[in-house]
């Protein structure tokens, strides 16, 4: 009895000590999010002359599957010249019988289909008559003398031989003050002016021509005008001929896109001068002398003004808000770029399900070793700042992606690498992009021989780039990041108000294209410019908000909402000349209900040409006043309103910290999340960053995760009264997301290596085999190394002339030590590595610093080593041209280089290949 009793007292010990366990040590959990269809990139998929069939749609989609992408995007172009008994008309029955195809392959391999509502770009074809097409103002001066009849008749005059008439809309004369009177009823049909009042005067008759832009890029069956954007009818009915096509049959695809505006010259509609009136509040026609003004003038301005805030409100209600409202009618979603259009750039994104940005060219980052001749790059500089406006409007309207047309002119064709990608898209995802897709992949049929079918202004990246079989590392990388960057909610605590009015203010020209090449005219010099980059450098989080945003906002105990996803601390007006009356009360009542605002400056004025522009002037002046600001401050109602050009102190006032983690040289986006916060942390910089950083977030535990390699692990914590310390070693060109959680959740997870100090280091650098697996145009001859260098310019014609893959083996002895961590290092990489030791794939190599943990596959003793390195396509496009291959026939643009010249690879220097420099395993603790 007795040892019975001491066993049930052991066993009563052991169950109560287990218990004990396990409510101290949390259970392991996976720290990743699921990789779903949306956080795999997706693609611009161009189908050249819609030369497509079953068999090629099915295997493509099999090989866009198996290199990770998660989605196409369906954009029907021109097509090559020789192919023609192969195109299909778009929206024909045998179009939307391959699109139906196209759609249920791609839902069987999970994947996603969007599709260009038209082809080509902008929106336009064959069913837009002229009456529809996109219209322009002509504006034809005449001078009137005193006492004498107008010689030459009012008659439209022709640019070109075979251009239409334009219609007379209206015939203005202005006396030698620009007061205006209309003398339309005076014009006969003949243009004959029978008016003939006293004094010299100034005529100005008014048409309405068609700009005569056809679709750029169209495929077959998809030639015709471009579409009157500013109309509802004209986008009605252009709406209609899609919903007549689908009728009958729901295509399952998920959204209809929208490519940046584009559409040229286009600066009115039919109805332009009612609709005017109805909005401003006066008669246009009787201003045209100062809106064809440059002159840097206070009416100027505002007649201009006038002008282009009436074009953004029939660009937005008459086509991006109705486009939107349609497609739902149709199951569908909307993704559109609002940039490069004359509208608010906040309110268009704002618009419609999915907001799209775009890079355009090639960005500088000092990373050492990263490849960017000046030669190979376009003479643009991308804006980050410029991809947050797409954001912000998301953001602020509770719509979780934000998609990215991404790489467009990275570089010259053939020679842009992975690990000149990658900065690029991770500068993308620091301004809040989440869903990228690539410009792009080609539709090319098996039977078409190397390089396939490609697209001008590609990255052309298809299935016969050499770098192919190496996409789904890349594209695994950008899953991984966006499968985080996807979940939980965006964490900005500013607000920037965009001022648009100071914007449309500008005097030259008519029309103020607000496009992604003229930041230098319209964005840079502004102050909401320059403050909100200082603020983002400085460690702030922000959103960039419109009029209409602001006055759709509330407060909750002082936090603005902008939509149930979104909220911010503090609302930033920026040094502003033109404010409406309505956002400045609107800005008032926010601070009564408890925000906290700061003003830069006072706004000085209102915008736009009013009647009662005095009356309105003193009233805004008189709410001003009535502020009373105290020493900067004044309390209104609930919240606080802050008059100060040092935004970084008075936010220090309000307790709305920076995080101090940018004075590393590091840059960083967070998102909320239930239990904590995900950062994004780059190394952007020239240097390595090892040191303890300072988190905003309060933390319990915390999880590193590499996007590279998917691995992850616990790091230490320590709570500090300005916030959570941690310890972060990156190179430069890494990255890594941290996830912080409020309670110990991360503390279950395996612990994080240290990588900052190696204590041993073998070198394997001697003695490998190389031996050409596949590619073009032949395969090499196979070459016993002593010494790593790349297999170009070594005296081999063969593998000077070769884009493929080739394997790199050898063999090593090695004392592995139990309990240590081995990262293998490679100096060079031309350009993507995978990597076998021992038998096993340990992972792959693409991106600066070239390195990889292999712990797990190495032995004590013997090993092997076996690495598949892919080249660019350039050495192989060089053969081809060097010995007058033809490979590029295409019709419309054919194919041009990266300054739109004919492309010509032959006098190309060999670009460098396979691996190059030192091989080294490093030991850590």
């Amino acid at each position: 009895m007795r040892i019975l009793l001491i066993y049930i007292g052991v066993l009563f010990i052991f169950f109560f000590s287990s218990a004990l366990l396990a409510q101290e040590k949390p259970e392991q959990s996976n720290p990743w999010p699921e990789i779903t269809q949306t956080a795999k990139p997706w693609t611009r998929w161009w189908w050249m002359g819609n030369a497509v069939d079953e068999t090629n749609l099915s295997n493509l989609l099999d090989t866009y599957h198996e290199a990770g992408l998660g989605g196409v995007e369906i954009a029907p172009i021109y097509g090559a010249k020789g192919y023609e008994d192969r195109y299909i008309d778009f929206l024909s029955e045998d179009w939307l019988s391959m699109l139906d195809f196209t759609v249920n392959k791609a839902h069987s391999l999970g994947m996603g289909v969007d599709m260009t509502q038209g082809t080509g770009w902008p929106f336009g074809g064959p069913q837009v008559n002229v009456e529809n097409a996109a219209t322009r103002m002509v504006i034809q001066d005449y001078e009137k003398e005193n006492g004498l009849k107008l010689a030459t008749p009012i008659l439209f005059q022709k640019k070109k031989e075979n251009q239409p008439d334009a219609k007379l809309i209206a015939v203005m004369a202005y006396d030698e003050n620009k007061h205006a009177k209309e003398i339309t009823e005076y014009v006969d049909a003949d243009g004959k002016l029978t008016w003939d009042e006293a004094g010299d005067w100034k005529i100005k008759a008014i048409f309405l021509d068609k700009t005569g832009q056809m679709v750029k890029r169209a495929a077959p069956g998809g030639v015709g005008f471009t579409l009157d954007h500013f109309s509802k009818s004209a986008v009605d009915t252009y709406n209609s001929h899609f919903q007549k096509a689908f009728s009958g049959k729901d295509f399952g695809f998920r959204a209809f896109y929208n490519d940046s505006f584009e559409v040229y010259g286009a600066d009115f509609t039919p109805n332009f001068f009612e609709e005017f009136e109805k909005r401003r509040g006066y008669d246009l026609k009787e201003y045209l002398p100062y809106l064809e003004s440059e002159a840097n003038l206070d009416i100027v301005r505002r007649v201009k003004s006038d002008y282009r805030e009436t074009i953004n409100d029939l660009l937005l209600n008459n086509f991006t808000r109705n486009w939107t409202d349609w497609a739902h009618s149709q199951s569908k979603l909307t993704k559109n770029q609002a940039h490069g259009s004359p509208g608010n750039l906040l309110d268009l994104y704002a618009a419609v399900d999915i907001t799209e940005c775009e890079t355009f060219g090639s960005s500088y980052f000092p990373i050492p070793g990263l490849r960017r001749d000046s030669a190979d790059i376009r003479n643009v500089d991308p804006d980050p700042v410029m991809l947050k406006f797409a954001s912000s409007a998301a953001h602020l309207t509770g719509k979780n992606l934000v998609s990215l047309e991404t790489f467009t002119w990275l570089g010259e064709h053939f020679k842009s690498s992975f690990a000149q990608m990658k900065p690029e898209v991770e500068q993308a995802f620091l301004a809040g992009v989440n869903h990228i897709f690539y410009h792009g992949v080609t539709y090319s049929p098996e039977d078409v021989s190397y390089p396939g079918w490609l697209f001008y202004a590609s990255l052309n990246l298809t299935q016969q780039n050499s770098l192919w079989p190496h996409f789904k590392g890349f594209n695994d990388y950008i899953a991984r990041s966006q499968a985080i960057l996807q979940a939980g909610k965006a964490d900005n605590e500013l607000l920037i108000y965009w001022p648009v009015y100071d914007v449309w203010a500008e005097p030259k020209g008519r029309m103020e294209m607000i496009t992604v090449h003229a930041v230098d005219e319209w964005l840079h010099p502004t102050e909401f410019y320059k403050q909100s980059k200082k603020l983002m450098d400085a460690g702030y989080s922000l959103d960039f908000i419109s009029d209409d945003m602001i006055s759709k906002s509330k407060v909750k105990n002082g936090i603005i909402n902008t939509s149930p996803e979104n909220s911010a601390q503090v609302l930033i007006i920026p040094e502003t000349e033109f404010m409406p009356m309505q956002t400045f009360r609107n800005i008032l009542k926010l601070a009564e209900d408890g925000a906290n605002v700061i003003f830069q400056s006072k706004p000085k004025t209102i915008p736009g040409l009013y009647s009662d522009q005095n009356s309105n002037e003193d009233i805004f002046n008189q709410l001003w006043e009535a502020i009373g600001f105290k020493d900067g401050n004044s309390k209104v109602g609930k919240g606080q309103l802050f008059l100060s050009h040092d935004l970084t102190k008075t936010l220090e006032y309000l307790g709305v910290y920076r995080e101090t983690l940018v004075d590393s040289g590091l840059g960083f986006i967070r998102r909320k999340t239930d239990n904590g916060a995900s950062y994004f942390l780059v190394n952007h910089s020239a240097e390595t960053i090892s040191q303890s950083l300072i988190l905003n977030s309060r933390a319990s535990s915390a999880v590193l995760l590499d996007p590279l390699t998917g691995k992850s692990g616990t790091i230490p914590v320590v709570s500090k009264p300005e916030g959570t310390e941690v310890k972060l070693h990156l190179k430069s060109g890494e990255s890594i997301f941290l996830r912080t959680y409020e309670d110990s959740t991360g503390m279950a997870m395996p612990s994080w290596a240290d990588y900052s100090n190696p204590i041993n280091s073998t070198d394997i650098s001697a003695d490998w085999t190389l031996d050409f697996d596949q590619g073009q145009p032949t395969i090499p001859s196979s070459q016993t190394l002593e010494k790593l260098a790349s297999w170009t310019d070594q005296g081999d014609a063969a593998a000077d002339d070769f884009s493929g893959q080739a394997t790199y083996t050898s063999e090593f002895d090695f004392r592995k030590n139990e309990g240590k961590h081995y990262m293998l290092t490679i100096d060079k990489v031309y350009e993507s590595a995978k990597i076998w030791i021992n038998g096993s794939y340990a992972g792959n190599m693409w991106s600066i610093p070239y390195q990889l943990d292999v712990s797990e596959f190495l032995q004590d003793g013997k090993n092997t080593i076996k690495i598949e390195v892919a080249n660019l396509m350039a050495n192989s496009i060089r053969y081809l041209d060097r010995n007058g291959i033809e490979w590029r026939n295409y019709h419309e643009i054919n194919f041009v280089n990266i300054d739109y010249k004919p492309f010509d690879a032959s006098k190309w220097k060999t670009m460098p290949s396979g691996l190059d420099g030192n091989i080294e395993i490093l030991e850590f603790d």
